[in-house]
């Protein structure tokens, strides 16, 4: 290699690192958020804290926004990932999880009503309440079915993380099964970045 292809690769190369370096924040931000979402059972909990530690919308509760005309049908197996039967009601929510005016979420949650109380049953059709915060007194928790992945067809263009995941009862029952896409909102900064 000649004397000038040394020096440009080593320009190159050192580019490479500082582009790679003005992009850290961010994958930094992701994984702190990632690693949000894995220590709550509950997602509406998780972007809770997380909306108040990032300063995103100070003093705002997360609220639900009802998406209407465009329902996901359900996964094929969902009767066998919830243990129902061919003729068990299945309950369906999608939603936009919010922190004031930003959306941190849009979601579609399949969820069995028998296993919820009429109370909560009669909150997920008449209240902007999210799920989390309605079945939050059953202690449900929260299994991934596979890894975080970006980039899903199934979620918004804005989306920089997908998680599908069963929300479990104590007694092994399977109480709900989500699709959370989390939106470019969540990489807000917080007081002190």
């Amino acid at each position: 290699m000649t004397r000038f292809g040394t020096l440009f690769m080593t320009l190159a190369a050192a580019s490479l690192s500082i582009a790679g370096c003005a992009h850290a924040p961010v994958n930094q931000t992701i994984a702190a958020f990632e690693a949000n979402l894995a220590g709550h059972a509950s997602a509406t909990a998780a972007l809770q804290q997380w909306c108040d530690q990032r300063a995103i919308a100070p003093g705002e509760t997360i609220a639900v926004q009802f998406v209407t005309g465009a329902d996901e049908a359900p996964p094929a197996d969902i009767r066998t990932i919830l243990g129902l039967s061919p003729d068990a009601p299945l309950g369906y929510r999608h939603v936009r999880l919010v922190c004031g005016p930003h959306v941190l979420s849009d979601a579609h949650n399949w969820f069995v009503p028998s296993r919820l109380t009429a109370d909560m049953n009669r909150q997920l059709a008449e209240t902007q309440v999210p799920f989390g915060r309605i079945a939050a007194s059953l202690n449900f928790a929260r299994l991934p079915l596979d890894a975080a992945r970006r980039g899903d067809p199934g979620c918004p263009e804005n989306a920089i993380s997908t998680h599908r995941a069963r929300l479990i009862l104590p007694d092994g029952q399977p109480l709900a099964f989500v699709v959370e896409c989390y939106s470019e909102a969540n990489l807000g900064q917080s007081a002190s970045d």
